[in-house]
């Protein structure tokens, strides 16, 4: 028995050979494919069969050529092992593939200007139909800001002068709810370990703690500053736990919140009958901790997937390019916060 040619049993079907077993034009499979409107249901049907039986799979370059698009976003995010960074990439993945997308990342080592340039070339020379940008950056250089007129762009939590559509979880508000709670419950004043300096978000939460601390005439203490690491809220616990008159804390992130509270149980003072303590994100690990942690929720897979919406709506010219979003966050309320006597 003759035996297919190594060439033909490497390429696969081939759209012809769909149209020839749905008995259709392969113009009506393209279509099909496409997700184009202007075919029968019942054609659609026979040649989606066709599809499946024969395993046929679209030709990437293919498609890129008719359609104008490579069917590819870019996610440009600077690696880290923080949860919220996994969490908007799953969230991204997970939209990008129900849409029929696949998603390319490049990764920077850090939020500078000429980084994320770098990583906006990278995504251009791979010709992504558009960009998440998933860096709080408030830089916008004109390296920037021309590539996110050229390519479509989505930022998360931050923004560029001109050509980036923001959708983002409203930062300030977080740090005026944290703010609000603490100090509703009767605390004289609410310290706060801050995130990364020059973060958007840490900036952000940082700036309504400030404003609800000055309309109630309370002089801000001094902000400890943190990294969104577990050990960076663990050695800030480790001075609020020196100064009696702490009792209430607003941590810029769930993961150290988590280490101010290991660090001020181990030193004695009890969380929260001695101190109080918000944190941000609602993370998985949140309503476990001991004891639940109180947060302001914002969920870091919606996120990424709101993204991903708001960029194939740009992509189709659904959507006016100036309009953003912005996600009102929720005060969950669990044991790590008490009133005060």
């Amino acid at each position: 028995m003759a035996m297919p040619r190594v060439s033909e049993a490497v390429r696969g079907p081939n759209m012809a050979q769909v149209a020839q077993r749905a008995g259709v034009s392969a113009q009506t499979v393209s279509r099909v494919l496409r997700g184009l409107e202007n075919v029968q249901p019942a054609t659609r049907k026979k040649v989606e069969a066709a599809v499946q039986a024969l395993g046929y799979r679209v030709n990437g370059a293919a498609r890129a050529l008719s359609s104008g698009r490579t069917q590819m976003l870019g996610l440009i995010e600077v690696p880290s092992v923080n949860y919220s960074s996994a969490a908007i990439g799953h969230g991204v993945e997970l939209a990008a593939r129900e849409a029929g997308y696949s998603v390319t990342i490049s990764a920077t080592t850090s939020s500078h200007p000429q980084d994320v340039a770098s990583a906006f070339a990278r995504l251009e020379e791979q010709g992504v139909d558009g960009v998440i940008l998933a860096i709080p950056t408030r830089s916008s250089t004109g390296d920037l800001g021309s590539f996110a007129v050229r390519i479509p762009t989505v930022s998360l939590d931050g923004s560029l002068e001109h050509g980036a559509q923001v959708v983002a979880v409203d930062q300030h508000k977080i740090g005026r709810l944290a703010t609000e709670h603490l100090l509703d419950l009767g605390h004289p004043s609410v310290w706060h370990v801050s995130g990364q300096r020059g973060w958007v978000d840490a900036d952000a939460r940082e700036a309504g703690w400030l404003e609800v601390l000055a309309e109630r005439g309370i002089e801000a203490p001094p902000v400890l500053q943190g990294d969104w690491s577990p050990r960076s809220g663990e050695r800030a616990g480790e001075l609020l736990a020196r100064m009696p008159e702490v009792s209430a804390v607003f941590v810029a992130s769930d993961e150290m919140a988590f280490g101010v509270m290991s660090a001020l149980n181990s030193r004695g003072r009890r969380v929260p009958e001695d101190v109080s303590v918000v944190g941000v994100g609602d993370i998985a690990l949140a309503a476990y901790a001991t004891p639940p942690l109180t947060t302001v929720a914002q969920s870091y897979e919606a996120l990424g997937a709101r993204a991903v919406r708001h960029l194939l709506a740009r992509l189709e010219g659904a959507e006016d390019e100036s309009v953003g979003e912005s996600i009102v966050p929720e005060l969950l309320v669990r044991s790590s916060t008490h009133p005060w006597s």
